[in-house]
């Protein structure tokens, strides 16, 4: 029934993957479903599920992640947990530019890891996905030794990245005895993993379990009743919090960890196949977010966090005093003092980010921007410069190469620093790049560093207000690639973010590039909200987390349609783009 071929795509950093397609000729299959192997396989340990699933009318892909099969890089590695997410997004892309298959119409299966990284991506991307099946997804490993995670991540930051033996022996796996054998004798099973794989495994499902009410895709999870690798609490807890009504939870009684690749299979195939086929006979229908900062749990938790604290609580006792402390810093630290005399949310707070240098006098001060500038919040921040960065060069030479000229545009740039500095990689400069900001400090501060780069003719900075649709439609010359970047976070309000996404949609020629970034989570969100003060005269800063599927369906509605996204390896930024249609 099916043609096997084996081949290989090009993913983000240019690395060559392995995969193995399995198409039915017989008939224009446009579906697909896209098969991933838990950690320590290969795609050959799940090329059985093809024909036992029974589903003729889909394609079936089935990838080799980095570091295992007959992918590259050493084995049970890889540089982070979140390029193998990544690794994911473009494998999708990969199927759908080279096969035709629109995300609409894919459904994934993942087990244990493969699960992990499906769930994430997800999470993370927010692809139009049809059904997503998870069996046994690893979100907390059993490591049987007390405090392990904790001892790896301090042995980790001593010995730097090394690798772990698998205590998991066949005869844990499964009880299907030929399989088992199978295993042990398998040449391309990795033995090992590494602890960068291990402790990013667990960060990323510990941050998805946690936040999977923003994962909005019909979602089946298969639980091992007798699993002796995976905890069982974290697969109910993520199941519970899923915000999809088609979503189902199954305890299979007796099951080892594999499994699809048990001796009764068949029960757990049986649930996966009725699942998918459900999943497909009704059209693909969008959530409906566009509203989301009106009703709905992110409301809800921003209007939660803007309500103070009952006086003399514990609770505002502790917030009262950790803000004291933040004020009693600034007297050294000079982070601390741009946070407390422009808001920590400015554009002289993330300049100061984005120099990444202890600025203070003081050797205290000095100790305490350090430990600032390390914050994980702050880190993202720095991450999602260098994505912005990336991206620009990727799609001016897009344009370029489409023999255009390159028109930049960013409409709140703060002190422009970012943007400056992408501009000044180009290999080919712009033919002119407009910046807006609405603090005549930021435009001051950015008109002198456009003088220190010496980009006078190319580039002019002027006040503006980004959440003017006509102000934005006025703009000329009309852009090709226009930056919206840390903007939209700072702002619960969508129907602001509309006027402002139809203004630069009118700002923008037909077919160019809008790149956008977001912050979909955030580990400090409550710290944020009660200790730290924003630019709005030293209101507290409450920021309103927008899940990716909402921020896309902002942009989507404004006329444009998403080509590409990164996000950091904390999960917080993405940096996405949109081509205008």
């Amino acid at each position: 029934m099916y043609n096997n071929t084996q081949q290989y795509f090009n993913s983000h950093d240019g690395a060559s993957l392995f995969y193995q397609a399995w198409r039915n000729h017989k008939q224009p299959v446009k579906q697909a479903i896209i098969l991933l192997h838990r950690g320590h396989e290969h795609s050959g340990r799940m090329s059985h599920l093809v024909n036992e699933l029974d589903l003729p009318d889909y394609d079936f892909f089935a990838l080799d992640a980095r570091g295992h099969g007959k992918s590259p890089g050493q084995r049970g590695d890889a540089p982070s947990f979140s390029t193998c997410v990544q690794d994911l997004q473009y494998f999708v892309q990969h199927i759908q530019k080279k096969y035709e298959i629109s995300s609409e119409n894919i459904a994934v299966i993942g087990q244990s890891v493969g699960a992990v990284i499906a769930a994430t991506w997800v999470h993370d991307y927010a692809p139009k996905l049809r059904a997503l099946c998870l069996a046994s997804p690893a979100f907390e490993i059993k490591l049987y030794v007390p405090f392990a995670k904790s001892g790896l991540n301090l042995l980790s930051q001593v010995r730097g990245n090394f690798f772990i033996q698998s205590y998991v022996k066949a005869k844990m796996l499964t009880h299907d005895e030929e399989r088992a054998k199978s295993y042990e004798r398998d040449p391309l099973i990795a033995k090992a993993i590494s602890v960068r794989m291990l402790l990013g495994l667990s960060a990323a499902a510990e941050r998805v379990v946690d936040d999977a009410k923003n994962i909005y895709v019909p979602t089946q999870v298969l639980c091992s009743g007798s699993d002796f690798v995976v905890e069982q609490p974290p697969q109910r807890q993520f199941y519970t919090r899923l915000a999809h009504p088609q979503k189902e939870f199954h305890v299979l009684e007796g099951f080892f960890h594999d499994t699809l690749g048990e001796k009764n299979r068949e029960l757990a195939i049986a649930k996966i196949r009725r699942f998918i086929q459900q999943c497909f006979a009704q059209p693909y229908q969008a959530p409906q977010l566009l509203n989301a900062d009106k009703i709905g749990a992110s409301c809800a938790q921003a209007e939660r966090l803007s309500t103070d604290l009952p006086k003399h609580s514990v609770k505002d006792w502790f917030w009262k005093l950790t803000k004291g402390n933040l004020k009693l810093g600034s007297r050294w630290s000079e982070a601390l003092k741009i946070g407390e005399d422009t808001g920590y949310d400015s554009g002289s707070t993330l300049d100061f980010v984005y120099r990444n240098q202890t600025e203070s006098q003081h050797l205290l001060g000095k100790v305490i921007d350090h430990q600032y500038l390390n914050a994980i919040g702050w880190k993202g921040i720095r991450v999602r410069k260098q994505h912005i960065e990336q991206l620009l060069a990727k799609y001016a030479k897009r344009l370029q190469d489409d023999q255009q000229s390159v028109k930049i545009l960013d409409i709140a740039a703060g002190h422009g620093r970012y943007i400056l500095d992408a501009i000044a990689q180009l290999k080919t400069p712009p033919s002119s790049a407009l910046l807006r900001d609405y603090s005549d400090l930021n435009v001051a501060a950015g008109e002198l560093l456009i003088e220190q780069r010496g980009l006078e003719k190319i580039a002019k900075f002027e006040l503006g207000d980004a959440f003017n649709r006509d102000e934005l439609a006025a703009i000329e010359p009309k852009a090709n690639l226009a930056v919206v970047s840390g903007l939209y976070e700072l702002f619960a309000d969508n129907d602001a973010l509309r006027q402002s996404l139809q203004g630069l949609n009118l700002a923008m020629e037909q077919g160019g590039y809008l790149i956008y970034t977001g912050q979909i989570w955030h580990p400090q969100q409550e710290f944020i909200a009660r200790a730290l003060t924003s630019h709005r005269e030293g209101q507290a800063w409450v920021m309103r987390l927008r899940s990716q599927v909402e921020m896309d369906a902002l942009v989507e509605q404004a006329g444009f349609s998403k080509v590409d996204q990164c996000i950091d390896e904390f999960g917080i930024f993405t940096v996405s783009v949109a081509q205008k249609l």
